[in-house]
């Protein structure tokens, strides 16, 4: 069969070459093919008669009818659907394979018959008029810190514009997180932009389980930046587009990152979210004259950053514990019976008393979990060793697999002072140092000795020893030998 394409040569070669017929051999066709397209003037596809007759009946036409009408009646049934209807109304009638032509048959009437499609209208944008964030999940992406799974999200802003983007690591699609990731978006860009959109925020609700005070505080962040904002129509997060593509964008973009990296393991968060960043700048590299233009409109950012904190007010119970958001830890026993304030951010949380903060811890995911801190209650609990054995909190009580290691040889070689000789280690910790009192384990477990009290004490005694002042003698100094350099570098200038 001939092609456009040869005649096109064809055409070509007749004005160079000495005869139709080398022309058309060329051309790669008889010299009776060449001279009817030459008589023609017309392309092969130009002479292609239109293919408007069927080449075997349709094994749907009898029941087309009733096909149609279960369309009409309900546009959004399934071809699938359809066709098991059909065997089942029709026993022995149609065969598997015939789904095929039911399918092509159902797609040419949703084209030629069926329901408009819903439109995606394209937006033009302008500099420094529309910001966008959402919370994006980065689980799948398998990041670690020192060999655990690192389960976050990712807070994502962008401008519309220029498509510069930020992120910041959370752990909920709180308030916290919220207002702590458009802040540091914000501050990172330098300026503000007219508006911003979000999704409905439902997960956030959701977690505030108050619905008008997380608006409240939303709308109090807005109006602090005089940001103005938007929000899309529930289920609808194509009206959020541009982010939505950017998150899938720079989750690909991290992925392709920790390929290259050759490791998906991060010493700690840190680490990580300056991986982030180094990403984003590479991303962003690429944006400079559309940014360049954002940043001349946009307006300047308030005096200071906006506190991004859940405020808490509770007493301390008898067990020198409290309940945050439905975690539990541990604060001094000097606070229990009195009235504290907790404040809340996306990262820790603080406790304040008498408008000064006493303690500041990291912050629980999840709920029913629980941070004791051994040193807030240990000077109570070798007063009650007894209270040890079935202590609620107990796993909390091993600062290391070293403490632990030593709790299972003491309750192995002396059950019944195990758990008072084990809290005497604990408080030589929390009065001489964690890490010295584990290395005094660690020493006594490698030398296979007895582990008690005392031996601990004793080698932390002698590592907390100030090492003697070493003398020092320094030599006399021979004034004669600044002279001779003197006068070798009066030499070398004379004959340089």
């Amino acid at each position: 069969m001939v092609t456009d394409q040869q005649v096109r040569r064809l055409r070509m070669l007749i004005n160079t070459e000495e005869t139709k017929a080398i022309a058309a051999s060329k051309a790669g066709m008889d010299e009776k093919t060449a001279r009817k397209y030459t008589k023609s003037n017309k392309l092969p596809s130009e002479t292609k008669k239109t293919h408007d007759w069927k080449t075997r009946k349709d094994p749907f036409e009898s029941e087309w009818l009733l096909v149609n009408n279960m369309l009409e009646e309900n546009p959004g049934l399934e071809a699938k659907t359809i066709f098991n209807y059909l065997q089942h109304e029709y026993p022995g009638k149609y065969s598997d394979n015939q789904l095929r032509t039911l399918q092509r048959r159902i797609k040419v009437w949703r084209a030629t018959e069926g329901p408009a499609k819903e439109i995606f209208f394209p937006q033009k944008h302008y500099p420094g008029e529309l910001s966008a964030s959402d919370f994006t999940h980065m689980s799948k992406l398998g990041i670690t810190i020192q060999g655990e799974p690192f389960n976050h999200l990712l807070y994502h802003f962008t401008l519309t514009y220029s498509n510069w983007e930020t992120g910041t690591i959370c752990f909920s699609e709180s308030f916290e997180s919220l207002s702590n990731g458009l802040q540091n978006a914000l501050w990172e860009l330098g300026g503000v932009p007219k508006r911003h959109r979000t999704d409905r925020m439902s997960a956030a609700v959701h977690k505030d389980c108050n619905p008008e005070k997380f608006t409240k505080k939303y709308q109090s962040l807005l109006r602090y930046y005089d940001l103005e904002p938007e929000r899309i129509n529930s289920g609808r997060a194509n009206e959020n587009g541009d982010i939505e593509q950017r998150n899938s964008r720079i989750k690909k973009a991290v992925g392709q990152a920790l390929m290259l990296r050759g490791s998906h393991d991060f010493l700690n968060q840190d680490e990580y979210q300056q991986f982030l960043f180094k990403i984003f700048e590479q991303l962003n590299a690429g944006r400079n004259e559309r940014f360049k233009e954002e940043m001349a409109v946009l307006r300047r950012l308030p005096a200071r950053r906006l506190d991004g904190y859940k405020a808490l007010d509770m007493g301390v119970g008898p067990s020198s514990t409290i309940n945050v958001l439905h975690n539990t830890y541990s604060v001094h026993s000097r606070l229990i019976g009195e009235k504290i304030n907790i404040k809340i951010y996306s990262g820790h949380i603080e406790v304040w008393y008498a408008q000064k903060m006493v303690e500041q811890m990291p912050r629980l995911r999840g709920e029913s979990k629980h941070r004791i801190q051994y040193r807030h209650i240990v000077e109570w609990l070798i007063r009650k060793p007894g209270a040890f054995e079935n202590y609620r909190y107990k796993s909390d009580m091993f600062p290391s697999s070293y403490f632990r290691m030593a709790y299972d040889y003491l309750k192995k070689h002396t059950s019944q002072q195990a758990n008072k000789e084990y809290l005497n280690i604990l408080y030589v910790a929390f009065k001489e140092g964690e890490s010295v009192t584990e290395n005094a384990i660690r020493i006594l477990l490698r030398e296979c000795k007895d582990i008690s009290v005392d031996a601990v004490k004793s080698i932390v005694c002698k590592n907390n020893q100030l090492p003697l002042v070493t003398e020092v003698q320094i030599d006399d100094v021979i004034l004669s030998s600044y002279d001779e350099l003197l006068s070798f570098n009066k030499e070398a200038a004379v004959y340089g």
